[in-house]
């Protein structure tokens, strides 16, 4: 299995790469990561994709440490929380 960091990274590297890809992903992340990397996600999981840009920082913080059993089966799934 692959980690999430490389999960990511295949995202990353296809984005840069694949203008219509990067557009599904913007409007669309969660069926277009999965389908992707050929993984399935809960139906709670919530994807969002922020465009970077010179004029602006997107900070990142770790997962509230009160989630969910469903949450933390994804955490270690390596589905979520690397990105």
């Amino acid at each position: 299995m692959r980690s999430g960091d490389e999960m990511m990274q295949q995202i990353v590297e296809k984005a840069a790469s694949d203008s219509d890809f990067r557009q599904q992903l913007l409007s669309n992340p969660k069926p277009t990561i999965c389908d992707e990397l050929g993984i399935t996600m809960p139906e709670s999981m919530n994807i969002q994709v922020h465009e970077s840009d010179m004029q602006t920082v997107h900070l990142a913080l770790p997962p509230d440490p009160n989630i969910s059993e469903e949450q933390l089966e994804a955490i270690s799934a390596g589905l979520c929380c690397c990105w």
